[in-house]
C-alpha cells in the first residue's frame, strides 16, 4: 500500500504524505495523534471536560497502540517518517474503528485517503458495506464524502456523554 499523496510535491503544495500499513515503531506517534486530534482538533464541538475524558479513554502510551495493532488493520499516513495520521479497521465486521490525523494537517485529504484504502481494503475482502461511529468532527466530512448517516448515539467516557453519529458507505464489489 505505500502510496504518496497525488498532489504535486514543494514548498508551496505542503509535506509528502505516504501511505502504508502500521508498524510497531509507529505506536507512540498514534498516541500523540490521538491525543491531539481529540484536544486540540475537536475543540470547536466538545467542551473541554468532554475531550479530556474522550482523550483519557485510550493510554497516551505505545504499548497499548501496538496491542490495538494486533487487534486491527491500522492503516497509517506518515510525513518524514512519523505517523500524522492513522485509521483502525476491523475488516471482518466491515467497520473503521477510529480515523484520527494531527490537528496542524488536518482538512488536507489525509484521512480521506486513509478511508479511500481501508474501502478498497474491505472490498478486496469482499465487504458490501462500511461503517463507522464517528465524532461530530468527522460526521460533517463523511457526509459531504457521500456517507449516509443512520443515527446518534451517546457514549460514556470517563463520566462524560459524547455524542457521535453512526454512518453506513455500500462498497462496490470488485470484478474477478
Amino acid at each position: 500500500m505505500s502510496q504518496t499523496a497525488n498532489a504535486p510535491q514543494g514548498p508551496a503544495s505542503g509535506p509528502r504524505i505516504l501511505y502504508r500499513q502500521a508498524r510497531a515503531r509507529d505506536a507512540a506517534d498514534q498516541a500523540e495523534v490521538f491525543h491531539h486530534a481529540v484536544m486540540q482538533g475537536a475543540m470547536a464541538r466538545y467542551s473541554v471536560a468532554e475531550r479530556e475524558a474522550w482523550a483519557g479513554a485510550l493510554p497516551r502510551d505505545a504499548s497499548a497502540w501496538a496491542a490495538r495493532q494486533a487487534l486491527y488493520t491500522t492503516l497509517v499516513a506518515t510525513c518524514d517518517g512519523r505517523c500524522v495520521g492513522f485509521l483502525e479497521l476491523d475488516i471482518p465486521r466491515g467497520r473503521i474503528e477510529t480515523l484520527y490525523v494531527w490537528p496542524s494537517l488536518a482538512r488536507r485529504g489525509i484521512g480521506a485517503t486513509l478511508l479511500i484504502h481501508a474501502e478498497r481494503l474491505l472490498r478486496e475482502h469482499g465487504i458490501a458495506r462500511v461503517t463507522i461511529e464517528a465524532s461530530l468532527v468527522l460526521a460533517e466530512a463523511l457526509a459531504r464524502r457521500g456517507w449516509r448517516e443512520v443515527g446518534e448515539e451517546w457514549v460514556e467516557r470517563g463520566g462524560e456523554r459524547l455524542c457521535r453519529k453512526r454512518f453506513e458507505k455500500p462498497l462496490a464489489l470488485l470484478e474477478t
